[in-house]
């Protein structure tokens, strides 16, 4: 087989990044993970790359190849025209801290914003009841595996296009799952509407395309949420009813969203 030609982002949060290219020995069944521990091994020792499982299990392995979001552990290199070069670079969204590793402990940060599992206070857990029926539509949010790859791809995160901060569709996914729990008794909407920016999100299904985990988050997760929440805010009927029989949209806990800071540092030079 052909060697890859491999183009890795180099470079820290401190200093100008840049590209370095590397010719990997290509053997059956490689993927991009691979050839980035044979460059480890016998070219760059230094070169910073997180990973774990290599299982496509544990989400660490993040990183851009070819300008698109992917788990490297489970992109094949048999993908790609080994004709061509291939460029890895780290995500986008988040800070860089060296090469391909970024931090993305602002997602645990916007986790914690989120009111956990609620469930009925006057019902001990042996008591606890559900159908299968009713838990399998949750049951697809548990899939999720943080490779924050949903985090990455989404415009709203990736361009910094809102001076507000947005919770993004890995956050809506675990807020749809909670929402959607049968035995589930808090009102996250006035959270997700305000807190979250849950309408700053335009369903171009671009996070479900990168999900390894094939979760449909803008569907089945995004879109219902949305439905909720126009349901308690901006539906004139449902609002005239609740106002005639004395209530309004139950207040969820305000919650503030941390700033997610700028993109890593980009080279001068254009990727292929």
């Amino acid at each position: 087989m052909p060697d890859a030609h491999l183009r890795v982002f180099r470079g820290d949060s401190s200093t100008e990044g840049r590209f370095e290219e590397f010719d990997v020995p290509v053997e059956e069944g490689m993927v991009v993970l691979d050839a980035l521990h044979w460059i480890q091994g016998h070219a760059a020792p230094d070169l910073a790359v997180r990973w774990n499982c290599k299982a496509a299990k544990c989400g660490s392995c993040s990183a851009e190849v070819d300008g698109r979001p992917h788990l490297m552990c489970k992109t094949r290199l048999s993908d790609f025209d080994l004709e061509q070069t291939i460029t890895v670079e780290p995500m986008r969204a988040f800070p860089l801290i060296r090469d391909l590793v970024t931090d993305v402990s602002w997602n645990y940060e916007v986790n914690k914003t989120i009111q956990p599992f609620t469930p009925p206070t006057d019902v001990p857990q042996e008591d606890w009841r559900w159908q299968q029926e009713d838990i399998e539509r949750v049951q697809e949010y548990r899939k999720c595996i943080e490779c924050f790859l949903c985090q990455d791809v989404c415009h709203v995160l990736r361009n910094h296009e809102t001076e507000r901060p947005f919770m993004g569709p890995r956050y809506l996914v675990r807020a749809a799952g909670l929402e959607m729990h049968p035995i589930d008794q808090a009102d996250r909407r006035e959270y997700l509407k305000d807190s979250g920016g849950i309408g700053f999100c335009n369903i171009t299904k671009c996070c479900t395309e990168v999900c390894p985990e094939h979760i449909k988050i803008t569907d089945n997760a995004i879109i219902p949420l949305k439905e909720r929440v126009a349901d308690a805010y901006y539906d004139p009927i449902g609002w005239a009813w609740r106002k005639l029989r004395g209530g309004d949209a139950e207040s969820g806990a305000r919650a503030e969203l941390p700033v997610l800071q700028g993109n890593p540092p980009q080279t001068d030079e254009a990727p292929d």
